[in-house]
């Protein structure tokens, strides 16, 4: 192993999936997560790390970890003081926020936040749920929730649960009531690790890698044979803020195209092409999209 190594940790739990199959898409080979907390990373330079993502943000603060990922909700939960690389926009399921909500059975005759003045409240995110009903003046009793907190919505007045759908809440019958927080996954760093070049240099590597394989994602290149009688108009056709690569062929009355778009817009654009005297279209996958 190198003298020099980054301390990495990575989320075991939900985000795990989704975390590793991102580093892989970024060009890194990952193995033996399935049997240890340790695992292997064709980097010699990265140390790996499992963790739970609520207890994450307290490792890096204290520099057990240099830098790991967890979600902007645990980071403000345990009022960790840490650098905020940046923001991934990755989830276990989708690219969207996920939602910390107060919800209540949809039988119940509560209807806002208000209504819970006097009940019990289960939840895992017990600091934030708090701070959210003392600062609207609702005098509730907070319950730490070890799990299946859903469950426990018709025991107790509400709770106060993580959605990323909203699929969880619908199939336990709950209604939303309101919404304490939104959160994404947050590249978090030591104070005192950002202020070493190296490890900050490898943080910010690990950073750009991985935002450019969540880019690669939504995006496809895309590639066309034009006869140049043709190109005017098939420019017009492509998105305005992308500069195409415009490209000689060995028959000089025709030119190749390539450009990157997203993958929605190809469905409607790729037939527009054709008709404008494209041929030869084809797209590809993209790993990462670096701008």
């Amino acid at each position: 192993m190198s003298d020099k190594v980054l301390k990495l940790g990575v989320p075991k739990g939900s985000l795990q999936k989704a975390t590793f199959a991102l580093f892989e898409r970024a060009g890194f080979n990952i193995s033996g997560y399935e049997r240890s907390y340790f695992p292997r990373i064709d980097d010699p330079q990265i140390q790996l790390i499992m963790l739970r993502a609520q207890e994450m943000s307290r490792y890096v603060e204290d520099g057990v970890l240099d830098a790991g990922f967890t979600g902007y909700d645990w980071v403000q939960e345990n009022g960790s003081d840490v650098h905020e690389v940046c923001e991934l926009l990755y989830s276990k399921a989708t690219s969207r926020p996920t939602k910390w909500v107060l919800a209540v059975p949809n039988e119940s005759d509560i209807n806002k936040p208000e209504d819970l003045e006097g009940g019990i409240i289960a939840t895992e995110l017990v600091g934030a749920t708090k701070k959210y009903f003392a600062d609207k003046g609702i005098n509730v009793k907070i319950e730490f929730s070890w799990g299946a907190t859903e469950v426990k919505a018709r025991l107790v007045s509400g709770i106060v649960e993580l959605t990323e759908t909203g699929s969880s809440i619908k199939a336990n019958n709950l209604k939303i009531i309101d919404t304490l927080m939104t959160s994404t996954t947050r590249f978090i760093a030591n104070n005192d690790a950002w202020a070493d070049d190296f490890k900050k240099q490898k943080i910010e590597s690990i950073a750009i890698l991985l935002n450019a394989a969540i880019d690669a994602k939504t995006l496809a290149g895309l590639k066309m044979n034009v006869q140049k009688d043709n190109l005017d108009a098939i420019l017009e056709l492509l998105p305005a803020e992308k500069s195409p690569t415009v490209a000689p062929l060995a028959d000089d009355q025709y030119v190749a195209i390539e450009i990157i778009i997203s993958e929605k817009d190809g469905r409607e654009l790729i037939p527009a092409l054709k008709r404008a005297g494209a041929s030869g279209i084809f797209t590809y996958s993209l790993n990462n999209v670096i701008h």
